[in-house]
């Protein structure tokens, strides 16, 4: 018998949390799989033609790691994944993948793990935990080395606008112009940005999160990959959609708008994307989108 799992796109860092502060959004990724006597994979959407369709590709490598590690190393599956998730964007391909490969695994060997297993998993094949945390736990995560998780639904109304890069990025080459160390000045100014989002995040006190979104430890130096970073900003400060921050390693970027109910929050993101994606398309960053916050994360369906 068949299993159907829904993945969501996830956003890290959300400007002052680097590695550590993690969003799930409304665009997601179907992974549709059976036991079978062979690994088969077949991609259709995003990533099709160009996402590898052997034992490399990270729902299947999920899939198996979840297997030996169950006692079920013999185990083989057919997967269709049905993608709706830009790649190499900054917004969570890879983590949707792993975290789906895992729970369709789970589901299909009866192995029942609790969330927390499966997170743990997640996070040590992803390297990092915040993309994975949020793709599988939904709303917003803090998560820190371990792996840690701490989730929180969102209070009130809350909705993104998310601004798509034109071309791929990957993460290890984004990394790659970060230095070694950072002033103390900065680090402290993160630490209170950190704060303030997270606080306003919670709380739903949309001060709070305007006065956190500003990094000072990554964002400067990605600049340089992504050259118009300063221009989206200041097109979303002007046309009061708040401060855009790099979704993840970039290009993306990403602003968070906030109302009574995400009903609410969604209408006026859809309204600021279509002020902003008329402005930005003369600077060649046409493509944007309003999208709600995942609440629910991974899930079968």
């Amino acid at each position: 018998m068949g299993v159907r799992v829904v993945v969501p796109a996830s956003s890290a860092n959300i400007g002052p949390g680097y590695d550590a502060f993690g969003l799930a959004l409304g665009i997601h990724n179907e992974f549709e799989g059976e036991l079978a006597a062979a690994w088969g994979v077949e991609v259709s959407g995003e990533g099709a033609g160009s996402l590898s369709a052997d034992a490399d590709n990270h729902v299947l490598r999920a899939m198996a790691h979840l297997f030996e590690r169950t006692g079920r190393p013999d185990l083989r599956a057919e997967v269709v994944c049905h993608n709706g998730i830009p790649v190499g964007r900054g917004l969570g391909s890879s983590s949707s993948a792993i975290v789906g490969g895992l729970v369709l695994a789970d589901a299909l060997a009866g192995s029942h793990l609790d969330r927390r297993a499966i997170f743990e998993m997640a996070a040590a094949l992803e390297g990092h935990a915040d993309n994975v945390a949020a793709a599988l736990y939904g709303g917003f995560v803090i998560t820190s080395d371990g792996p840690a998780c701490t989730h929180i639904d969102p209070a009130g109304g809350i909705a993104a606008i998310v601004v798509l890069g034109e071309r791929e990025l990957s993460t290890h080459q984004a990394r790659s112009v970060l230095p070694g160390f950072v002033p103390h000045s900065d680090a402290a100014a993160n630490a209170a940005h950190a704060a303030l989002l997270a606080v306003g995040i919670a709380t739903g006190q949309p001060g709070c999160v305007a006065a956190g979104m500003f990094d000072a430890i990554h964002e400067r130096y990605r600049a340089l990959l992504v050259p118009d970073m300063v221009t989206v900003r200041e097109l979303f400060e002007a046309i009061g959609a708040g401060p855009a921050v790099l979704s993840g390693a970039g290009p993306s970027m990403l602003a968070l708008v906030q109302a009574e109910n995400d009903e609410r929050a969604l209408e006026r993101a859809r309204h600021l994307a279509e002020v902003a994606r008329t402005a930005l398309g003369e600077v060649g960053r046409g493509q944007v989108m309003a999208v709600p916050v995942d609440r629910h994360g991974a899930r079968i369906v």
